[in-house]
């Protein structure tokens, strides 16, 4: 199979734009790290540097956090009014638009996903996300009420709320979806009023660093939107400890996501936790296998399994499970795997090599442990590329099966009956996601009251629309992003007394 990227293929803008070094965007300007330090850009499926990104340190940041607090108390746009705010965030999806397959293409090559894939999710996407957003500046409204205050009979009050951005928000974004994920904290930011500093991945930084230069063009004021790139026990660790931070904003790892919650309690500063899961598909008696088989297989293998609600746990009712093995090892056995820019590509290679390396050491322990496993191989040669597995055999408290392993590995277990399915489906410490395949109203209703997650899906998997709020419970994470939950968190309340004259 062709294994490498052809960058031939790429748009003059992309190619232009992923070679040479990137600085740092801070108060709308672009500066090198005060280190000098840079980090390589890799192309995951070759594994060759395309290009480098700046090193930010603790200074870097403090003078990206003292821009945003210049942004959001003293500026034109602490005086802007919503629908300006609203018209700016419309422009900026404007312009998005209009680099939509730029943007999936330098996605593409600094990811290893599939063009298709960061067309739709993270450029198409991202331009949904703020359109949608952009409403929300003109709809941030309090409460009144007649206040009863029973020690005062002889005085009438009036009470009211107003809310108020939160102030500077720290956000820290992920990987698998790079784009689209830093729009998701952006476009609440914006509609509410409050000021950015952004880290993406340092795996992952380039549409973060172009998505600043589009902000810049659509008229987005110096220091409410700073882009600060770098390791995250460096670069992150300095944002989260900032004392000018207001709110922090992460999607990642639980372990990482555990050590924010600790630091912002310290400091009281407000968090928003996006964090791992091991989402459990569960496949009734009932089910409709024709829809139920490529609905399990494609809920692990999209994005290469690289998603934080993937279907890894396939509980199938014990009448199916055979028959709905082989029909996910079938497509599993079917997956072209291959670079992202060729069209014909199926699946791309995992984001780095030490990625693969813990995937494929996940996979090892549970044939250490005994179960069969079909697929689940490094692929030699250029790129991080491993073949999609299906796991059968191994007891539900494996820690392949309780563990996040964030690639396409699908552990299958069979129930007799809904209980069981249930009890098995709720014993771990996430709850991100969870999907009921079912012919059955009152069974999808059961399923839905009782399964522990912040998403429950009824005959499909991984469906997000913006109107939703997406969080988790248990280790998951804290919080919502996306729906009115996710903006409304962006903000404070502020209650006020009047009296009320006679």
């Amino acid at each position: 199979m062709t294994t490498a990227n052809d960058l031939s293929l790429l748009s003059a803008k992309a190619a232009a734009f992923i070679s040479g070094e990137k600085a740092l965007f801070i108060d709308g300007e672009w500066r090198p790290a005060e280190t000098g330090e840079t980090l390589p850009v890799i192309d995951p499926s070759s594994g060759r540097e395309v290009g480098r990104i700046a090193q930010a340190g603790a200074a870097d940041v403090d003078a990206a956090v003292r821009a945003a607090r210049r942004g959001l108390e003293d500026s034109a746009w602490a005086r802007m009014r919503p629908h300006r705010r609203e018209e700016i965030m419309l422009r900026l999806a404007e312009l998005i638009g209009a680099e939509a397959q730029a943007l999936a293409e330098i996605e593409t090559v600094n990811s290893g996903k599939l063009i298709s894939n960061t067309r739709l999710f993270d450029a198409d996407l991202s331009v949904h996300t703020l359109r949608y957003m952009a409403g929300w500046a003109t709809k941030l409204h309090g409460e009144t009420m007649d206040l009863s205050v029973p020690y005062l009979p002889d005085v009438r009050f009036n009470g009211f709320t107003r809310r108020f951005p939160i102030g500077v928000v720290a956000a820290i974004t992920p990987w698998n979806v790079p784009l689209c994920q830093a729009v998701w904290k952006l476009a609440p930011v914006l509609a509410t009023g409050c000021t950015l500093v952004l880290k993406p991945s340092e795996f992952t930084s380039l549409t973060a660093l172009r998505l600043a230069e589009l902000c810049d063009e659509a008229g987005v004021p110096p220091g409410v939107v700073n882009v600060v790139t770098g390791v995250g026990e460096v670069t992150g660790k300095a944002l989260v400890e900032h004392p000018g931070v207001d709110k922090i904003s992460f999607t990642g790892s639980t372990r990482v996501g555990l050590e924010i919650a600790a630091q912002a309690a310290s400091t009281f500063k407000s968090y928003n936790l996006e964090l791992g899961g091991k989402s459990p598909l569960i496949i009734a008696e009932d089910a409709d296998l024709e829809k139920a088989i490529p609905g399990a297989a494609w809920a692990i293998y999209g994005n290469s399994g690289q998603n934080c609600c993937a279907g890894s746990r396939a509980l199938i009712h014990a009448r199916h499970f055979d028959r709905v093995v082989a029909g996910v090892a079938d497509i599993a056995a079917s997956v072209r795997l291959g670079p992202g820019l060729d069209p014909a590509s199926m699946m791309g290679p995992l984001v780095r090599d030490s990625h693969r390396a813990r995937v494929a050491q996940h996979v090892e322990r549970a044939r250490a442990a005994g179960a069969q496993v079909i697929g689940g191989e490094s692929v030699d040669g250029a790129g991080s590329y491993f073949t999609p597995a299906v796991i059968t055999g191994l007891d539900h408290t494996h820690p392949t099966v309780q563990q996040e392993i964030f690639g396409p590995v699908l552990c299958a277990f069979a129930f007799r009956d809904d209980d069981e399915a249930l009890r098995i489906a709720n014993d771990t410490r996430f709850g991100l996601g969870a999907s009921i395949w079912t012919e059955g109203l009152q069974r999808a209703n059961r399923y839905f009251e009782r399964l522990k997650a912040g998403t429950v899906w009824i005959n499909t998997h991984n469906i997000l629309d913006l109107a939703l709020p997406f969080g988790g419970t248990k280790e998951s994470g804290v919080g919502f992003e996306l729906g009115r939950e996710g903006v409304f968190s962006h903000t404070v309340v502020r209650a006020g007394v009047m009296p009320v004259a006679d």
